[in-house]
């Protein structure tokens, strides 16, 4: 055994356990990173700020009485908010609601049914990478 090998097998476990500790919103950032950069090759990184700035942007293209998330949401992911017909809805902060983003269909079922309300078209996979980047910062 050469000397190299030792620092390779450790290598070689830290990797395995990151992967192995990398969960559903870890696979799903991943899986909307590689689709945004299969879109546009100079993706290099989901931002935060990008994802805040689409939290609060105000769009023409969707449902009148919904023009934003903060139209349901509220101006702070880290409150609660209302749907248009009275339902609270539970803070989107990962830090106020943990169970949020762990089922990936749940995601992109609400993704759809959100973007194309607010927006009038779905999101691209980098706009979901970045608002989920958003509220998980929170």
């Amino acid at each position: 055994m050469t000397r190299t090998t030792p620092a390779l097998l450790l290598t070689l476990c830290a990797a395995l356990s990151s992967a192995a500790l990398a969960g559903p919103r870890e696979d799903l950032l991943a899986q909307y990173a590689s689709a945004a950069k299969q879109a546009n090759p100079a993706f290099t990184a989901f931002s935060a700020a990008r994802g805040e700035a689409l939290f609060q942007q105000k769009f023409s293209g969707g449902k009148p009485d919904t023009p934003s998330c903060t139209s349901c949401h509220g101006s702070s992911p880290r409150s609660a908010g209302r749907s248009p017909v009275g339902k609270v809805i539970e803070p989107m902060a990962l830090s106020l609601s943990p169970s949020r983003y762990t089922d990936p269909a749940k995601v992109e079922k609400w993704f759809k049914r959100n973007c194309t309300e607010v927006m009038g078209r779905e999101c691209s996979a980098q706009e979901k990478g970045d608002w989920l980047s958003h509220m998980f910062g929170q």
